[in-house]
């Protein structure tokens, strides 16, 4: 397969998934509610309650975090419905490499998500968080990429072994409040009893709110440098993971 043709796959996949957010614009204001409500009611609310100025600010990278997991886990479902209307068998028997189409759904998944990552940031702003700085605001969109991508990969790998909205559904719902809960976003890790501390450092979200804090506030609790590694390292695999599934899929 050539370059060119690979290029033309994973920009028509990319294509088809940013047409398909446009066209939903119910998705962007769903996606965006609820960590909203978690931000200005709950940070809010927590703020007051324990006398803690900055709270809104220390929650934000987790609530971004939040929107980049919910945006990227579930635009796996795509591959079911491309599933149930046909479209997933016409791609398979395509004379194209599966890995350049799961790349190209991914590509077109983590767009949305930092572009939904982005608008939340802005909205924050708009609230009163304030961060340090734009270069940090720059900072902050290729760690989104990269978070996006370890997530939308896992999405795609799931959905390419099940075949039910419904089961998809159940099983994500199952993974992300457990992940958002365990990713340090609305506590500093540094109090934390050992048993819940390691969960947490087991968490591969727990690197990209950390990061993301890094980028906008200067004050993670992990390392920088050791938060990229773990979240470029979650992406690689889980991108060879969900294109190997995918290629494996059934129609």
């Amino acid at each position: 397969m050539g370059v060119t043709r690979a290029f033309q796959t994973v920009y028509t996949m990319w294509l088809r998934e940013m047409l398909r957010f446009k066209r939903a614009k119910s998705r962007i204001v769903g996606s965006l509610a609820t960590p909203l409500f978690f931000l200005i009611i709950l940070g809010t609310a927590i703020g007051s309650s324990y006398k803690i100025e900055s709270y809104r600010e220390f929650m934000t990278p987790g609530i971004i975090a939040m929107v980049l997991l919910f945006s990227s886990i579930f635009g796996g479902v795509s591959i079911i419905w491309d599933r149930e209307f046909g479209f997933l068998k016409e791609i398979l028997i395509a004379p194209v490499n599966r890995f350049f189409v799961a790349l190209g759904k991914a590509f077109g998944g983590v767009t949305t998500a930092v572009i939904q990552g982005m608008l939340l940031m802005i909205i924050a702003m708009s609230v009163g968080v304030e961060y340090r700085s734009l270069l940090g605001l720059l900072a902050s969109i290729p760690i989104m990429f990269i978070i996006g991508v370890g997530f939308i990969s896992l999405g795609i790998a799931l959905a390419s072994r099940i075949e039910s909205h419904e089961g998809f559904q159940m099983v994500m719902s199952f993974l992300t409040m457990p992940l958002v809960l365990l990713s340090g976003a609305f506590f500093p890790l540094s109090e934390l009893p050992p048993w819940l501390k390691t969960a947490v450092y087991l968490n591969p979200l727990t690197y990209g709110v950390e990061a993301l804090r890094w980028a906008l506030y200067g004050e993670p609790e992990i390392p920088i440098t050791i938060c990229i590694t773990v979240l470029l390292s979650f992406a690689v695999i889980t991108t060879f993971i969900g294109s190997w599934l995918f290629g494996r899929a059934k129609v």
